[in-house]
């Protein structure tokens, strides 16, 4: 509202009080007419985009939601809106939380300096306060804050991040009033069936905004991604600020953790989550010892699909081939050399590096294995005693 319009909407409201003290109804109805105006002019609000960083301002600022869901009892809709995926969201939509990093950067005196915030989601999954999230929502932090579905900020420390995977832990105190998300099975999920997801898309200003869509495929890669495990694919709008946060079935349950979309230009509804199943096993080691330990054989190895991509031919059927064993690893104790092909580990074939891989993954340090291999067009099988990875291999 520039000078003019508020000098007229001034004048406006004193004609108004003037009929007003006359007793006149017209005089009220401008009154409040303005005011209504007002009010919309006045709630003209920003907007705050998470997950990336975003230059420091001064001042404070803030903006408050009522917490979703509390205009209308549930009990009190009818059934027709009453609808499963209303009622899946009213179970998890609370535990759903935002996490705000620090983003710190260089000044011309090589000083630290605070530049922005990074805003991403997580789940609460424990009374005991733990939440799950992505590895790059917290990557470098070591506390963080958290903002409940209340509107209530509180501290928050990463306990354990795993960038292999993109998943990480944070913990807040505990209580027996947080609300929590129970977790699925993302095994006996279908292709078709309704999919929610339940984030911070852009920051807090959108805080708890749920997307409806189905699940669009399962067990899918993505090969500008070193991934660890499939991930579900699901047309359920994803956005920067939706990392680390829940991908729900119909019937309330967490199946997968948001944590990337392809963001192509004509390319829609295409995001991906972390399946919970996989997720699992690597949310109780960080909780237990802040890290992952995996099971480390010690090769360094190419498949069909990397030959190509780097130009080479590639004149073998099967197996992965042997570039490098690593020194006092447990490969480099048996026959095994560089130049040879990996045929198989306990009876499983290989193919790919990524299949050798997620065989390795199913075991931890001590477990023996028996590895069937080629030297000089002749197979052999040996048997290795599997070690904990070196930090730098994790």
């Amino acid at each position: 509202m520039d000078r003019e319009d508020l000098d007229r909407k001034l004048k406006e409201n004193g004609e108004a009080m003037k009929e007003t003290a006359h007793g006149s109804k017209s005089g009220r109805m401008k009154i409040a007419a303005l005011a209504l105006s007002m009010l919309i002019i006045g709630g003209a609000g920003g907007c705050y985009f998470g997950d990336f960083a975003l230059p420091k301002k001064g001042g404070a600022s803030s903006s408050y939601q009522l917490p979703q869901g509390t205009n209308k009892k549930m009990e009190d809709l009818p059934a027709v809106r009453n609808t499963a995926v209303v009622q899946a969201v009213k179970e998890v939509g609370p535990a759903i939380v935002g996490i705000t990093t620090r983003v710190y950067d260089r000044d011309m005196f090589n000083r630290r300096v605070e530049v922005g915030q990074s805003v991403g989601s997580g789940v609460l999954f424990d009374k005991k306060g733990y939440i799950v999230t992505n590895n790059h929502v917290v990557s470098g932090s070591k506390e963080v804050n958290v903002c409940l579905s209340n509107g209530k900020t509180v501290q928050g420390k990463v306990v354990g991040t795993d960038p292999s995977t993109d998943l990480a832990v944070v913990k807040i105190d505990g209580s027996d009033d947080l609300p929590v998300a129970s977790f699925g099975d993302s095994d006996a999920l279908q292709v078709g069936e309704t999919a929610i997801a339940i984030g911070n898309p852009l920051g807090l200003e959108f805080q708890g905004t749920v997307t409806v869509g189905v699940i669009s495929a399962l067990n899918r890669s993505l090969d500008d991604i070193d991934q660890r495990f499939r991930l579900i694919q699901t047309d359920a709008a994803i956005n920067p600020g939706n990392s680390g946060g829940a991908l729900v079935t119909a019937d309330g349950k967490v199946v997968g953790i948001n944590s990337a979309k392809i963001a192509k230009e004509g390319v829609e509804g295409m995001g991906f989550a972390i399946p919970i199943n996989s997720a699992k096993g690597i949310i109780q080691q960080l909780i237990s010892s802040g890290k992952v330990t995996r099971a480390y054989l010690g090769v360094y190895a190419a498949d069909k699909d990397i030959a190509q991509r780097y130009g080479y031919d590639w004149d073998h059927d099967g197996g992965v081939l042997v570039m490098k064993v690593a020194s006092r690893s447990p490969v480099s104790l048996t026959d095994i050399r560089p130049g040879d092909y990996i045929l198989a580990i306990d009876g499983q074939s290989i193919d790919t590096v990524k299949g050798m891989r997620d065989i390795l993954d199913t075991h931890k340090p001590g477990d023996r294995i028996k590895v069937t291999y080629e030297h000089n067009g002749r197979k052999a099988d040996t048997e290795v005693l599997l070690a904990s990875a070196p930090e730098s291999n994790q």
